[in-house]
């Protein structure tokens, strides 16, 4: 499985527990490819705590943030695009998509998913901008109905949500 990881560029100490949380529960079901958008803010925190538990990671560089100096075993890939461009390459490269919070960049990579029919699984309760994507579209996007939009606030419950949408509603190991 590759999974899309949608965060904000600047970091927030209050959401390293839920991203720790996530990828634990995470890791006890599947072992995922990592796809992110950059080695900085929330996506540093991400990168860092899958690298912790053995996960491959792999990061697709904006031509504004090609000089970003990546850790050991991250494969790093300079895009040549714009941020939004880049988000193009992540989204599409991904199986699912898991945000953790952010602002205009985080919900256009849902949106993104969403529209290429990927499922796409929300954070809330983050205090970021992200957080009212569940009041204005609580289970869909719109009529198309590509893929169900699905919000947690227990990061543990999102994690076990990604595995069993994964397994069609059982547990195993996904590589």
């Amino acid at each position: 499985m590759k999974l899309a990881v949608a965060a904000h560029s600047t970091d927030s100490e209050a959401l390293v527990p839920k991203i720790e949380g996530f990828f634990e529960e995470l890791t006890a079901c599947a072992r995922p490819t990592v796809l992110v958008g950059g080695y900085w803010g929330l996506m540093k925190r991400v990168v860092d705590a899958a690298l912790r538990r053995g996960l491959a990671v792999v990061a697709l560089l904006p031509i504004e943030r090609e000089d970003v100096e990546l850790p050991e075993g991250v494969v790093g890939i300079k895009t040549g695009c714009e941020y939004r461009c880049r988000s193009v390459m992540l989204i599409r490269s991904a199986d699912v998509v898991a945000a953790f919070g952010g602002a205009a960049g985080t919900m256009i990579e849902v949106f993104m998913g969403y529209a290429m029919g990927k499922p796409v699984f929300v954070l809330t309760n983050t205090g970021l901008a992200s957080d009212n994507l569940r009041k204005a579209f609580p289970d869909y996007i719109d009529e198309r109905r590509t893929a169900a939009v699905r919000y947690f606030e227990d990061p543990r419950e999102m994690a076990r949500g990604i595995c069993e949408s994964r397994a069609g509603g059982k547990i195993v190991e996904v590589g």
